[in-house]
Formats: C-alpha cells, structure tokens, sequence
C-alpha cells in the first residue's frame, strides 16, 4: 500500500517530534556521563582534558560512601514495606466496585498528585503535631509515604488482567485463601509486584523533598549530600556519583526487563 504525501509528511513531523523530545531528555544525562571524565577541577563541558581521577577520588570519599549506604539501606526497607503494604491493597481495592474503594484508591494515589515539597512540609507538621523527632525513622516512614502508590498502580495493573476463575477453581477444591494467594495469585502477579517495587527503589534512593523535611542533622543521605556540594563548590565528584547511579540505574533496568518485562508492566499500569 502506497502512502500519500501526506501521510510521509504526517509521519516525518511524528518522528522529528519524537527525536526532539528524546534528545532533550538524553541531553543532561550524556552530558553529566562525559563531564564525569574531565580532568579539570571543575564541572565544566566539554572537558578540557580526560581523566578518571574524580572516579578514583569517589572511591576514597568516605563521606559520599557513607552517605550513599544512608540511601542505599532507607531505599530497601522502603522497598520491601511499599512492596508489603502496595500489594495487600492493590488486592483489595483492584476489583471492587465499591465507593470506598474508590475512595481509598484516590488516598492512596495522593502522593502522586500533591507537590512533593508541599507533602514533604505536611509530613513533617504532622510529626511535630505528634511530637516525634525526626530520624532515619520519621524518614523512612516519608519514603514508604511516597513510594507506595507506585506499586499500588503496577499491582493493580497485574491483578486487573487475572483470570478470577483460577481463584474460584482453587476455592472449588478445597484450598484456603492463604493457600490460592501463596500459590496462584503472588506467582501469577509477580512480575507486577517486582516492577512496582523497582520503580518504588529508584523513586525513594533519589528522592530530595521529603529527604529535605524529614532527616535529622545526624542522616545524610546521598541526594542531599550532592546538594551541599553543589551549594558550595563546583565539585566533580558530583558527576561521577551521577554517572555511577546513571550506569547502574540502566543496568538495572536492562536485568529487570530481560527477567521481568519490566517494560510491559510500567505500560499497562498507566
């Protein structure tokens, strides 16, 4: 079948659209990967020499090290209680009809439609309404907050394209709910639940606003260490933290959708 012009020119201006979008948003990210490399003491691109010493002098910053275990350990118990709490009520709430579980499904979604500077003040009025000091607990209980809704949708997603059959069968002969969950729906939504729970890993490692309210002067965590650098001094080191989260970030997704389809799943979820 022939196209006509118009459809060429049609297509041309959807791809040149497209082009322009993906090059803005691979833009920073290339230009921070290159900048990592400069052997000049500043940030400053295109670098005037190369060099991997800011690499060498990441290694040795026990500081940013130190930091970045802060986020590392905050990210995975984040993860692990939003994967516990998103997927119990994305089972709830995914097929019911009921008001309330419309209901809940907006409250739990909140996070995701407030301002995050606006949530993150909330949250600490509320902890200094109760008079709970902060910590790495006020802090991680921010990051469950936040992350939550993301595998609530991704679950939900999962659970809205199971065949309820396959749990009426398990009732039919004989088996209990823990078992039909345990052995029918928990496998056959696992790849929902999985991807939930990366995205809710990389939200929650490099999440500022409610890092900025609800740390103590004692927890540093990476995003706001990087901040104060780059309050006060140009710090290069800055950039090769970025690569490295940047590098392992696309690691982790090329595993993640080679073994999950973390792809299709972040899809059917919008």
């Amino acid at each position: 079948m022939r196209l006509r012009p118009s459809d060429l020119v049609y297509e041309g201006a959807v791809w040149a659209v497209a082009g322009f979008a993906m090059l803005l948003l691979l833009a920073p990210t290339v230009v921070v990967l290159i900048t990592s490399f400069t052997g000049g003491q500043t940030l400053k691109f295109p670098p005037p020499t190369w060099s991997v010493r800011w690499y060498v002098e990441l290694a040795q910053s026990s500081e940013l090290i130190g930091a970045g275990w802060t986020s590392l350990k905050l990210a995975t118990f984040a993860t692990l209680a939003c994967g516990l709490l998103g997927t119990a009520a994305a089972l709830g709430i995914a097929r019911s009809r009921s008001t309330t579980a419309r209901l809940l499904d907006s409250l739990f979604m909140s996070p995701m439609v407030l301002p995050a500077m606006a949530f993150g003040l909330a949250l600490l009025m509320v902890f200094s309404v109760l008079s709970v000091r902060l910590s790495l607990w006020t802090l991680a209980i921010g990051h469950v907050v936040i992350c939550t809704p993301f595998v609530i949708r991704m679950v939900s997603a999962a659970v809205q394209q199971l065949n309820p059959a396959l749990a009426d069968c398990s009732f039919s002969l004989g088996a209990s709910r823990w078992y039909t969950l345990r052995r029918i729906t928990l496998p056959l939504i696992g790849r929902g639940v999985f991807a939930g729970c990366f995205v809710a890993f990389l939200a929650s490692f490099d999440h500022v606003p409610v890092s900025l309210f609800l740390s103590d002067a004692r927890t540093e965590v990476l995003p706001i260490k990087l901040w104060q650098i780059l309050e006060a001094s140009l710090d290069v080191r800055v950039a090769a933290v970025s690569g490295v989260i940047v590098v392992v970030t696309l690691v982790g997704m090329l595993l993640a959708e080679r073994l999950f389809g973390l792809a299709a799943n972040v899809q059917e979820s919008r």
